[in-house]
C-alpha cells in the first residue's frame, strides 16, 4: 500500500471509531472560551431558547475539532459542555458517551428546549446537540462547524438515537414537567 495514503487513512479511522470527543480535552481550562457565572435561569422555555441562541451567536461558524474546547476548534460534546456551563450554570460530563447517561431519557415526541439530542452517525460514532425548538438542534458539525440543523433534516433525520433531559437546577435527574 502507498505509504502516503496510509497515514491519512489511519487518522480517519481513529477519528471515526472514537466518536465525537470520546477523548478528554487536551486544552487547559483557561484556554477555553471565557465563562462567567450565568444569571439565574428564569423558568420557562423562552429563557432557555434565548440562552441557546445567544451561545449560537457567540460560537457560530467555529470549526469542528475533535477534542477541541475553544474558539480555535470545538467538538460536539465540548460545545454542549460549554453551553450548559456558561449559559445554564450546569456542569455536565465532557464526553458524548458520559453525556448520553446524564439526566433521564425523554421521548422524541416530548422534546423541549435544552434537551440533549444524540445521533448514531457510524458504527461506534455518536454525536450530540441541544434541542432548541421546532425541530432545531444546536451542535458542532464536523462539516459546518457550530451551527443549527433540523432534527428531521436530510442528514440527521434517520440518525436520531435518543434524547436526555437534565435538571437545570441540580445537573441531574429529570426536570419537573
Amino acid at each position: 500500500m502507498n505509504t502516503k495514503l496510509l497515514l491519512p487513512l489511519i487518522v480517519y479511522l481513529a477519528a471515526a471509531t472514537a466518536g465525537c470527543s470520546l477523548t478528554p480535552n487536551r486544552q487547559a481550562p483557561e484556554e477555553a472560551a471565557p465563562s462567567g457565572t450565568p444569571a439565574p435561569l428564569r423558568t420557562g422555555t423562552r429563557s432557555l431558547q434565548e440562552r441557546i441562541y445567544t451561545q449560537h451567536r457567540q460560537w457560530k461558524g467555529t470549526r469542528y475539532q475533535l477534542g477541541g474546547l475553544g474558539p480555535q476548534g470545538i467538538d460536539c460534546s465540548g460545545l454542549v459542555y460549554i453551553t450548559y456551563r456558561d449559559q445554564l450554570g450546569v456542569e455536565l460530563p465532557r464526553t458524548t458517551r458520559d453525556q448520553a447517561r446524564a439526566g433521564e431519557a425523554v421521548p422524541r415526541s416530548e422534546l423541549r428546549a435544552g434537551d440533549l439530542v444524540f445521533f448514531k452517525t457510524g458504527y461506534k460514532v455518536r454525536h450530540v446537540g441541544i434541542y432548541i425548538e421546532d425541530n432545531k438542534v444546536f451542535h458542532a458539525s464536523s462539516s459546518k462547524g457550530v451551527t443549527i440543523s433540523k432534527l428531521n433534516g436530510y442528514y440527521w433525520g434517520d440518525k436520531y438515537w435518543q434524547a436526555r433531559r437534565v435538571d437545570l437546577h441540580t445537573g441531574r435527574g429529570p426536570v419537573g414537567k
